[in-house]
């Protein structure tokens, strides 16, 4: 295609990995990817969304050409700005206040109330009283979050009172960063009555759910929602934190068809339009019910690998056939593998990571074990507890993806990688980290 036709597409912290993965989907060739502000810019910090809306109004507008579409996959700023510049630039976007009634959990929570019965019981935790309770009718275990925050900073599970004040404490100290921005963003918004005077600085608690973590994959195409992808997440004995994502599910059949049900009946009442979107569950084997965790307001980035494996395409070729008004439907099943699972290789305790590989190493790794690719987190020499982005348990030091024909396969390949990258730690503290389960 002549390089003048090629469509604009902005990318709202495009990083490298992405970028190669973009340039795997289905008409990569007619796209012009551009990088919208970097991760570095977007996260780090308390973020300020009018200074970061600025800069990338700067970069739009020196932009010589058509301005086709502005996307994102990553978590607030990225999704509050995806619309909120695609208001100002004439491109398709879901609406402002559809990302943020997913992104703030209470608000979130009041909206499955009105579509589903498939959450847990919730209520909000008064950070300014002098002693904070639990909230009425919610029992121990629970788990307290702020309405927002990245990756699971900040989220505690809590077994009783001690615990419970343990947990505040942090999130007081700690909610602003995230949380004065989101109030930002609110302002912008008309909020109906039950949202009058809640803001982005609030904590909720949640009843603890039980059984197997799962994650829906889909989008919203002309008013209609659909399902696209049901992934497993499996977590490492004991522990909240987890082992890896693996598509496609191996759950049950009527178990996938009640999740895409009320997935489907969730964002219908979200008001979602022309995007993807993400939700995690609960499947409780014993009864048979399935419990709505959080649902995020963009596909999953970090699932494009199993997709490309599996599918035989990323899943950001439909964030931009969405972006473009097209139909963003698949067929299924036409990649190079039947499986595909997402490792996280982790460290439970502080330490210092060494020996870790260079670009041409893990190169060669990945060439000398077919269907995988891998990330390192840390750099050589790196305090695992300066590494930004982590969840309250545990140090990611390496993400790991490897497609193959089954799950034994899958494992085989994932502790062929762990030994092959060879890091070691020292200066580890003993005992590691929390192990409480969500």
């Amino acid at each position: 295609m002549p390089q003048g036709h090629r469509k604009n597409i902005f990318v709202v912290g495009l990083d490298d990995a992405n970028l190669r993965t973009l340039e795997a989907v289905p008409d990569a060739d007619s796209y012009r990817f551009h990088r919208l502000l970097t991760v570095e810019e977007l996260q780090e910090g308390e973020v300020s969304v009018p200074a970061l809306m600025d800069r990338a109004r700067a970069a739009l507008d020196a932009h010589d050409g058509s301005i086709d579409a502005i996307v994102g996959y990553w978590d607030f700023p990225v999704s509050t700005m995806v619309p909120m510049l695609g208001k100002e630039y004439g491109v398709r976007t879901t609406s402002l206040e559809s990302v943020v009634k997913c992104e703030h959990k209470y608000w979130s929570r009041l909206e499955q109330r009105k579509a589903i019965d498939a959450y847990p019981r919730f209520g909000r935790v008064d950070l300014d009283a002098d002693d904070p309770e639990p909230p009425e009718g919610v029992s121990f275990p629970m788990w307290l979050k702020p309405a927002l925050a990245y990756s699971s900073e900040l989220a505690f599970g809590v077994s009783d009172m001690t615990e419970f004040r343990a947990a505040v404490d942090e999130i007081k100290a700690g909610i602003g960063r995230v949380g004065r921005p989101f109030d930002s963003v609110l302002d912008l918004l008309e909020l109906p009555p039950e949202m009058q005077g809640v803001g982005g600085q609030v904590c909720l608690a949640e009843e603890a759910m039980t059984g197997i973590q799962v994650a829906v994959e889909g989008y919203v195409y002309q008013g209609n929602a659909h399902v696209y992808g049901v992934l497993d997440s499996i977590n490492y004995p004991s522990s909240p934190c987890f082992l890896r994502h693996q598509y496609p599910s191996t759950l049950p059949a009527p178990v996938i068809r009640k999740l895409h049900e009320v997935s489907e009946r969730t964002m219908r009442q979200i008001g979602m339009e022309s995007a993807t979107f993400s939700i995690e569950y609960f499947y409780d084997p014993k009864t048979g019910d399935v419990s709505l965790l959080e649902i995020n307001p963009r596909h999953s980035q970090s699932h494009a690998e199993l997709f490309d494996y599996v599918d035989g395409a990323p899943n950001h070729h439909r964030m931009i056939s969405l972006a473009l008004g097209r139909d963003p439907a698949l067929p299924g099943g036409l990649g190079r593998y039947a499986m595909a699972a997402k490792w996280y290789y982790r460290w439970f305790g502080d330490g210092k990571v060494h020996e870790v590989p260079t670009p041409e190493r893990i190169a060669a790794i990945e060439r000398e074990i077919p269907g995988v690719r891998i990330d390192v987190v840390p750099e050589e020499g790196q305090k695992l507890s300066t590494v930004s982005q982590q969840d309250s348990y545990s140090y990611e030091v390496a993400h790991i993806f490897t497609g193959g024909a089954d799950e034994e396969d899958l494992r085989r390949k994932f502790d062929r990688c762990v030994a092959a990258l060879g890091l070691t730690f020292d200066e580890t503290e003993p005992g590691g980290r929390g192990t409480k389960t969500r």
